[in-house]
């Protein structure tokens, strides 16, 4: 059975300005625990990438009608074989499955996140928490276990 690593926490307001706190918090546990794993700096900067986008989406669709004192919690684990990234909001749940991939060569509203988001993790999974909480889970494998 695989066990966890390496994990860390961060708690933040739901404020777009957190976005660079979140983002170094995040690039000093790559740096501390990754690195020196093997991982590329290409597939940190893609997981960065995601994060920023699953903690923007957070803050500007889950928690738009809600007090910016309204926190996310950012729990980032680091297995042998991948790193998970989990960020928590208290947002209304949506369905992901609902939203149109944007056609090649076309524009819309809306949508370009997630198509983002299943582009840059190896594996994405949006659902909602026992404890009326929605979890987006971001899963990019290392070198040895990429699909």
């Amino acid at each position: 059975m695989l066990s966890i690593m390496k994990q860390d926490h961060l708690r933040v307001k739901s404020d777009l300005k957190l976005l660079n706190q979140v983002q170094q918090w995040f690039e000093n546990f790559c740096l501390q625990h990754l690195s020196q794993l093997g991982w590329s700096e290409s597939q940190l900067y893609r997981l960065n990438l995601a994060l920023a986008e699953g903690f923007t989406n957070a803050v500007r669709h889950a928690h738009h009608a809600l007090p910016p004192e309204t926190t996310i919690e950012i729990d980032v684990s680091l297995w042998i074989d991948r790193l998970e990234i989990r960020i928590w909001d208290h947002g209304k749940p949506f369905n992901p499955d609902a939203i149109a991939e944007p056609e090649p060569g076309t524009l819309q509203v809306g949508g370009y996140g997630w198509f983002l988001l299943r582009r840059l993790a190896d594996n994405v999974v949006y659902e909602r928490g026992t404890d009326g909480r929605n979890c987006l889970l971001i899963v990019k494998y290392g070198q040895k276990g990429q699909h």
